[in-house]
């Protein structure tokens, strides 16, 4: 006998709800040993830089690629 649809589809949200809250250790680790690691690119580097620096440095500007200046990258580096 199978499960009703609605009953399914209830199981199936928590499951992705435990998952999503496992996952989120990886992810956390993850984002922290790629900031160390852009962090040290951006230091031994100078502009222009490659474009998953860029992009790294525009979410953590938030401020698209195109607008970020040498002071913007110099408040990243001394925080």
């Amino acid at each position: 006998m199978s499960l009703h649809r609605t009953h399914r589809k209830k199981l199936d949200r928590e499951e992705a709800r435990a998952t999503k809250v496992r996952n989120r250790v990886f992810k956390d680790r993850e984002r922290d040993r790629r900031d160390a690691r852009m962090m040290s690119l951006v230091r031994a580097g100078k502009p222009p830089y490659s474009p998953a620096i860029m992009s790294w440095l525009s979410r953590r500007l938030d401020k698209p690629a195109a607008k970020i200046t040498s002071a913007d990258i110099k408040t990243i580096l001394s925080a």
